[in-house]
């Protein structure tokens, strides 16, 4: 897939196992893997954060394969998901970072280039949290009023 804002061109980068089974050595049952999504969902790590906490330290390669449901999809049903999806969550973070060097560092060109960049992708993905019903119709970006919310 092309990327967004260069002319380059480039290819995703890993890729999943062809077998779509539980693997042999993994002692793990789905309602166990379910209830440690939940346990560290309560503890406030997003869906990435699990699914790598979950790879690491319990060996658990795969959890789609496992309870046959994405991280993202079991949060939801039991009602554990962040208000803000966690992919618009980065990039706020990011561009309030970018904002705070920019304060002290008033003629950086290319960090002002990537806030635009970075802004534009948010706006873009607010519009289609709206539009699918993540996001409710009267939220906005407000880059000063964010900074208070997330800090």
């Amino acid at each position: 897939m092309a990327r967004m804002h260069s002319g380059a061109k480039g290819k995703a980068g890993s890729k999943k196992p062809i077998k779509n089974e539980k693997p042999l050595w993994v002692r793990y049952k789905s309602a166990e893997v379910e209830l440690l999504i939940a346990k560290l969902a309560k503890e406030g790590k997003t869906s990435s954060q699990i699914g790598m906490i979950l790879r690491n330290l319990y060996g658990i390669p795969d959890v789609k394969v496992m309870i046959g449901k994405s991280v993202t999809k079991l949060m939801e049903e039991k009602k554990l998901l962040p208000n803000i999806p966690e992919d618009l969550m980065a990039l706020i973070k990011k561009s309030i970072m970018l904002r705070k060097h920019l304060e002290i560092n008033k003629k950086d060109e290319t960090a002002y280039r990537g806030l635009q960049l970075t802004e534009s992708k948010i706006k873009r993905l607010v519009k289609y949290y709206k539009r699918t019903g993540k996001l409710e119709e009267g939220w906005k970006y407000d880059p000063e009023k964010i900074k208070l919310v997330i800090s």
